[in-house]
Order: structure tokens, then sequence, then C-alpha cells
């Protein structure tokens, strides 16, 4: 073969290997490369007078209040936790795909006498939603089955009616409410349960939600089932102890070290848009949709400077 046949040889080979190669997809960073590349700005830390710590025996679930929202309630469990109360009781029910609750065992028992709740106020008002004016706001770009729209607030996931001027925090994974009667203000904080299941949106509007798991669900969520109606534990010996009290009563070296990512930030908009529309090798089809629920919220530990 002449050099000048070898050599448009190699030149057309080489051409076409730069058009397979203009042809390959940009590579997609994963969620945890976004992350990595966020800025600090875009995490925030928990407020300690804000944050409850909920000790079982397999360890610390951390709980973020939600005030903003529920400001009653959340007071009433700063008292609550300030003097103990949860100190000696119990998780009393884990229903499967459903939620885990913890309190008083006497709570239902009219023949028991209760403990009693100090200076914490015995009733509340239903806190079920607020007005929407003047509430941070992130809105899903997606339509929502519950609510007009739907999106976080201050990191929670929430949902808002512009026609009504209403905002309501809304029952994902992790979501922590307040036990109530039939009577919307029968709740006075003490018995609170956590969702450790599919996401019961049917709950939204219907009782307060005081705050949600921040680090620890999956503490709660393996717990055995209880064997009662409604995941109740039949038998005393199977409730699980548990002690509460705010992260501001505990001491700055003992608490938990964690950030979580700004829900009205760059990178959970871009966190959110990689989640709607997985472009990783392994899925074939974006979803274009992404439920509130199913959103994440990110949380990392501080890392100390050496």
């Amino acid at each position: 073969m002449s050099p000048r046949p070898l050599a448009f040889a190699v030149a057309l080979a080489l051409t076409t290997a730069s058009a397979f190669a203009a042809e390959e997809p940009a590579k997609v960073p994963s969620m945890q490369e976004i992350l990595d590349a966020s800025p600090k700005s875009d995490w925030r830390t928990l407020d300690p007078d804000r944050t409850l710590y909920l000790q079982v025996p397999a360890g610390r679930v951390v709980i973020e209040l939600a005030p903003t929202f529920a400001p009653e309630h959340v007071a009433n469990i700063r008292t609550l936790a300030k003097e103990s109360y949860w100190d000696g009781l119990s998780v009393i029910r884990s229903q499967d795909n459903y939620v885990a609750q913890w309190g008083d065992p006497t709570d239902d028992d009219k023949s028991q006498t209760k403990k009693p709740i100090g200076s914490a106020k015995p009733k509340l008002p239903a806190e079920f939603e607020r007005k929407a004016t003047g509430v941070p706001f992130v809105r899903l770009p997606d339509s929502d089955g519950w609510a007009p729209e739907v999106g976080f607030s201050e990191g929670f996931p929430a949902a808002r009616d512009p026609r009504t001027d209403t905002a309501w925090l809304a029952h994902c994974y992790g979501m922590v409410g307040a036990g109530r009667d039939v009577a919307a203000d029968s709740s006075d904080g003490t018995s609170l349960y956590a969702v450790t299941g599919q996401s019961p949106r049917m709950l939204d509007r219907n009782i307060t939600l005081v705050g949600r798991v921040v680090q620890g669900i999956e503490l709660l969520s393996v717990l055995p089932r209880g064997t009662g109606a409604l995941g109740f534990y039949e038998d005393p010996k199977q409730y699980v102890p548990i002690t509460a009290k705010l992260a501001s009563q505990v001491p700055e070296a003992e608490r938990t070290q964690i950030e979580l990512l700004r829900t009205d930030s760059k990178t959970f908009e871009t966190v959110v848009e990689s989640r709607r529309n997985r472009r990783d090798e392994w899925y074939k089809r974006p979803a274009g949709h992404i439920d509130l629920c199913n959103v994440p919220l990110p949380v990392r530990k501080i890392v100390t400077p050496n």
C-alpha cells in the first residue's frame, strides 16, 4: 500500500473516532457529586432550641421542630422536654407501613392516672394549616394530587393553596405529628408520632404536624410491629423506653453535629432536577416528574478542621 492511501485511512479513522466521541453524552454528575460541589453557604445548621433529641435504646433520633406552622404545639413540646416529661415513657405503637408513636401508655386508659404534664398547656388549638402570606415557599415544578401547589418551606415538605391563602405541612416519610382525639383541638403535644411508611397524605390538614426527623428515622422504622389494633403494643414488655430533651439542654460537645441542605438554595434546585430526570446509565426513561415526598432532603456531618 502506498503512503497516501494509508495516510488517508488513518485520517478517516481519526475523524470517525472524533465523531463518535462527540456523540457520547456528557457525564451527568451524581447526587453525591452535586452535593460535594456545593458551596458552604447552601447548608445550614440546626437551631438547638428547635431541635428535639428522642433517645431510644438503639440511638438518637434527631427531630427539627416547625414553629412557623405549629407555634403553640412546638412551645408546649419545648416545655415538656425541658421538664423531662417523656423520660421514662415509651414508644407504644408501631404500625406497619404507617407510624411509630410515643407517649404515655395510660393515655387512653380512663382507669389509670396519666403522667402529669407540669406547666405545659393541657389543651392546644388545631394547627392544621396557616395563612400562606409571608411564609417562605420554594415550589416544585410538578403537579400534586393533594394540593394546588407543593414544595418546601424552611426545609419542610409543604403545600399551598393560593386561592385560599393557606399553607400546611405534608405527611411525608419522617414527618412528626401530634396525636389527637376526635375533636380537632384535643391535642396537648404529649403523644407524638413519626411517619415510618408510605406517605399518608390523607392526614394533611387533619392533624397538626410539628416537625420532621432529620436523622435516625431508621431507628423507629425498624421497630417490631405491634400486634394490637392500629399497631399498639399489647404487652407492656414490648414498650420501647425513651427519653427526650432539646438539643439546647445537651452540652454542645454532645450534640449531633450535622448540617442540612437549604431547600431555598441553587444546589437543592439542582438535586431536585437530577431526581426528576434520572440521566445516569441505569435509567432508560427519565420520569420528568417527582412526587413531593420522594424529594431527598440531604443531611451531612459537619466536618471539623483538624
